[in-house]
């Protein structure tokens, strides 16, 4: 008899439309609310990802997952709410919960003590704590979607059972010792981070996007031409990379697509029902490499009269110098498209910040400068790309010159291990006002767990200080680095706990709210609010 290794993860949700991904341990039939998918095969690994349309518009549902027509979840012993897909209201409040940076270690000591006291200790995990605070609360409190912005799995720091598991298949005494490899390890990291029994019933019962970061593949995927060709000599890396793309685009990437894109993409339609599946997504996979091939991983999702564009900013990147961007010209196209229209918000996501603390961009970009004019050094960071491009499209929506003005433009990243606001200050009109210029923010919110030590807190504090943001912004002059044309100011923030940040979205109004993890004795964690801010 088959039986669920993982999930119910509640994916794409519409006002019509639901997608839930499983893996079972073997072969069958999936059903959710009366519609099939047979699962496909990867190399031993059973997924199905059911697509259910023609449902109402503003209505619960509470389903039941089926195997070969017999119920798996929710799991009998299981006293959890009952799982239920929630379709888009477009005349209800609107909550986005939103972050970055879960590393998968277990809910016990010494893993849950503070980073400064031990070296294994990584704190409450914030949607842990976020999942128990919804079984125990009401309903009508829950939020409707979760953003993943980033490194869902790290490659450098899985946790002990991970680590054990790697030195028994293969050793760990030669490189890149007790990281993973390839497609079969990387299973063993989703399977870690997704199977706590909250953390599951949260991802069945909110509507989760993802997007992937550098500690998806390595720490500093990406970051310049130099850094790929030094990885491409190591005689793992190919595995790792076809082992990445391939699980990355079966446990998060298709669950962005909505039923009508799946139908339309080529893997996903060569893959459905496939027993031999690795053939497919491995020669794929194979293709493309960490370079892309046109690829798009960014996706667009609508909720009510709000538009979410989330931008992949590492596979796509063009490394030749002189031409370096987060984003292919093609790849800008289509999210310049994707961004125009009539949207009472436009939220642009992202998992590196646009806008970083004044000194580390002025830092940053001085650093680019120095790279691209063959001086020293190689770059410590990828420089807010070329912002000037970026600048002015925003101001180009936000004007209304690209549609008509949204309330809001928020622009939501992780990252960094921080969580901070940020508003752009444009530069006066020719009338001396702003008047129908929506405002521009930047919204970061990182770790879901996976904290800074106090030293490493210090520095980021001081790039929100004043003496060294003037004193980046002299040494930036100096190298002769363009000037990045805006001014933006820090509303709130830096916070440094395992935290999560949401979006309260009400018509044409939007607060965001931060929320710190909160040590207690077993059972009485909790979530804290550490700010709130109107932001239209």
């Amino acid at each position: 008899m088959p039986q669920l290794v993982l999930g119910p993860l509640l994916r794409y949700v519409s006002d019509t439309e639901a997608t839930v991904w499983v893996e079972t341990d073997e072969a069958c039939e999936v059903e959710v609310l009366g519609h099939r998918e047979p699962t496909f095969r990867v190399e031993g690994h059973h997924y199905a990802l059911v697509s259910i349309e023609g449902l109402e518009p503003a209505t619960r549902y509470e389903y039941e997952v089926k195997l070969d027509g017999e119920v798996h979840w929710p799991q009998a012993d299981s006293d959890l709410p009952p799982s239920a897909i929630r379709t888009i209201d477009a005349d209800k409040e609107l909550d986005i919960c939103f972050g970055s940076c879960r590393v998968a270690v277990p809910h016990d000591a010494p893993f849950t003590e503070p980073k400064d006291e031990t070296e294994a200790g990584h704190e409450v995990d914030a949607l842990w704590v976020l999942a128990k605070q919804m079984a125990e609360g009401v309903r009508d409190d829950w939020p409707e979607q979760l953003f993943l912005l980033g490194d869902q799995v790290y490659v450098d720091e899985g946790s002990p059972k991970t680590r054990k598991k790697i030195k028994e298949r293969r050793g760990t005494d030669t490189p890149p010792f007790d990281e993973v490899t390839d497609f079969e390890e990387y299973t063993w990291l989703y399977c870690e981070s997704w199977e706590e029994p909250l953390i599951r019933w949260l991802f069945a019962n909110v509507s989760v996007s993802m997007l992937w970061d550098d500690h998806d593949m390595s720490d500093d995927w990406n970051i310049s031409r130099g850094w790929l060709l030094e990885m491409q000599q190591k005689s793992w890396w190919h595995r790792r990379v076809v082992g990445c793309v391939a699980s990355y685009w079966i446990y998060q990437h298709i669950g962005n697509l909505s039923p009508r894109e799946l139908r339309e993409n080529e893997i996903y339609q060569r893959i459905r029902g496939n027993q031999t599946g690795e053939e497919v997504i491995f020669a794929w996979a194979h293709r493309i490499q960490s370079m892309g091939d046109g690829t798009r991983w960014s996706f667009c999702r609508d909720f009510g009269r709000t538009r979410a564009v989330f931008i992949d900013a590492r596979a796509a990147r063009v490394l030749e110098e002189g031409r370096r961007s987060i984003v292919d010209d093609e790849e800008w196209e289509w999210i310049v498209e994707h961004c125009e229209g009539d949207f009472d918000h436009l939220l642009i996501c992202t998992t590196i910040p646009w806008l970083l603390s004044p000194a580390f961009e002025r830092i940053e970009a001085w650093n680019e400068q120095l790279v691209e004019g063959n001086a020293w050094g190689k770059p410590v960071a990828w420089v807010s790309e070329k912002i000037r491009r970026e600048v002015d499209f925003l101001h180009e929506v936000a004007t209304g010159q690209r549609g008509k003005a949204p309330a809001s433009v928020v622009v939501l990243s992780g990252d960094v291990h921080h969580a901070y606001l940020a508003e752009v200050a444009w530069p006066r009109s020719a009338n001396g006002d702003g008047a129908g210029r929506a405002p521009v923010y930047q919204a970061v919110c990182s770790p879901y767990r996976n904290p800074l030590d106090e030293k490493e807190r210090r520095v980021v504090r001081m790039g929100f200080g004043k003496p060294l943001t003037a004193f980046a912004r002299l040494l930036a002059r100096a190298a002769g680095t363009p000037d990045p044309g805006i001014r933006w100011r820090t509303l709130n923030g830096p916070h440094f706990d395992n935290q999560v940040a949401t979006l309260e979205i009400d018509g044409r109004s939007s607060v965001m709210r931060l929320d710190k993890t909160v040590p207690g004795e077993s059972g009485k964690e909790a979530l804290e609010e550490s700010f709130r801010r109107r932001l239209a």
